[in-house]
């Protein structure tokens, strides 16, 4: 990689912000995309690895029976912290509320926290760490 083009960490952290959140509320499979075989994700204290089990826990806390527990969900960002991290890596921290179903006055609070590394083939970031928690306390 050429040291003179340099990465901005807060440009690329809310960029993959955009992107991951526009994707998990229109079309959660595809979010498979943004992650490796070595990739974690917590969801409510669940733990696994790779993205065909990150996409297989996101769809259990999606769906029902085979059907979805909402019809439509959209997040809001609103706190977002951003770090560089080791091996040019990206910390981002972020917290926000989610609207079920249009339901404006009854947002669920939740706190997110990813680590971005650079793709092995360069070209851009995959997410190795994502850890996802309602705040309902």
């Amino acid at each position: 990689q050429n040291s003179k083009m340099a990465v901005n960490p807060d440009e690329v952290g809310k960029a993959f912000i955009q992107h991951y959140y526009q994707m998990f509320d229109t079309n959660p499979p595809a979010l498979a995309a943004l992650y490796q075989e070595p990739s974690s994700f917590s969801i409510e204290g669940k733990r696994v690895q790779g993205p065909a089990a990150i996409v297989q826990a996101l769809q259990e806390f999606l769906f029902q029976d085979g059907k979805p527990k909402f019809q439509s969900l959209k997040h809001n960002p609103t706190i977002m912290d951003i770090q560089p991290a080791l091996n040019n890596g990206i910390v981002i921290f972020v917290s926000g509320t989610m609207v079920i179903d249009g339901n404006e006055g009854a947002p669920l609070m939740f706190s997110q926290c990813f680590q971005l590394m650079p793709l092995p083939q360069g070209g851009g970031y995959y997410c190795l760490n994502d850890i996802f928690r309602l705040n309902l306390a």
